[in-house]
């Protein structure tokens, strides 16, 4: 009973990260996953399943009028029940996405219900009913806690044991499967974040790094640290489009130069 309300409370708190918390990150897998492994007593865990499942929605945002899966519900509730039947992140992704699909259609009833509230605190500010502004505000941000809430909640109130009895009739098959496809799904997340930054310029730079992990065997450290040195290379030592210089060479190209511009010559840009 304690760990359902806390894995709860948890989702609840999560959904609230970009509307009440300032957008502070702790609304991503990767966080939420290790509080969750942090309730039931496996934080390493919940680490894993959660850079698993931060992968497969790292490339997810909601952009203008869009509501994207649910990846809050989704990843405590695939996190918390891959955790208490012990059966890894196969099950997790497996449990993660589907949830993370179905509770997106809650999000935007709860969205639907909000319009109201927010025509009713424009009431409000016409006559200046201050505590009434502030009530209109108040209950979205519970009616959001409440649509993850419930659902973590009751899924791991009265599913934990269920769900653990349920994965262990699966065929040994099927939950291979799941894992093969739940190892397919990063690739995924990545593809949608790389559909989101694709720049003709840049692809060459994709491939260089694939090359230096896939044959070279370097570390994520290793390809920063060279990154960040052609990065450095590229803006300061290479030439321009027009011919210039780089930024110091550009800089001493045009001092001296400027005595005589008149105010209306000089490109402030």
């Amino acid at each position: 009973m304690v760990q359902a309300l806390l894995v709860g409370i948890i989702a609840g708190l999560g959904i609230l990260d970009e509307r009440s918390f300032g957008a502070i990150l702790f609304g991503r897998p990767i966080v939420l996953s290790v509080f969750v492994g942090l309730v039931l007593g496996d934080v390493k865990q919940g680490i894993i399943i959660g850079a698993q499942l931060e992968l497969v929605w790292m490339g997810i945002a909601g952009i203008g009028a869009s509501t994207p899966p649910d990846y809050v519900t989704g990843g405590v509730i695939g996190t918390a029940l891959a955790i208490i039947s012990g059966k890894g992140i196969g099950i997790a992704l497996a449990i993660a996405v589907p949830v993370a699909v179905l509770a997106q259609s809650l999000g935007i009833l709860v969205r639907v219900i909000n319009l109201y509230f927010s025509h009713k605190a424009d009431e409000y500010a016409k006559q200046a009913n201050f505590k009434g502004i502030a009530l209109m505000l108040w209950i979205p941000a519970v009616l959001f806690f409440l649509s993850t809430f419930l659902p973590a909640f009751l899924a791991m109130l009265l599913g934990a044991g269920r769900i653990e009895a349920l994965v262990n009739a699966i065929p040994k098959v099927w939950l291979d499967g799941l894992t093969v496809a739940g190892n397919l799904l990063p690739a995924v997340g990545f593809a949608l974040l790389l559909d989101m930054l694709y720049s003709k310029k840049m692809v060459v730079f994709f491939f260089f790094g694939f090359l230096l992990t896939a044959y070279m065997h370097l570390d994520v450290t290793a390809i920063a640290l060279l990154a960040a040195c052609i990065g450095i290379i590229i803006n300061f030592f290479i030439k321009d489009d027009n011919g210039n210089g780089g930024s110091d060479n550009q800089l001493k190209q045009d001092d001296g130069n400027t005595d005589n511009l008149t105010e209306g010559e000089i490109d402030f840009e």
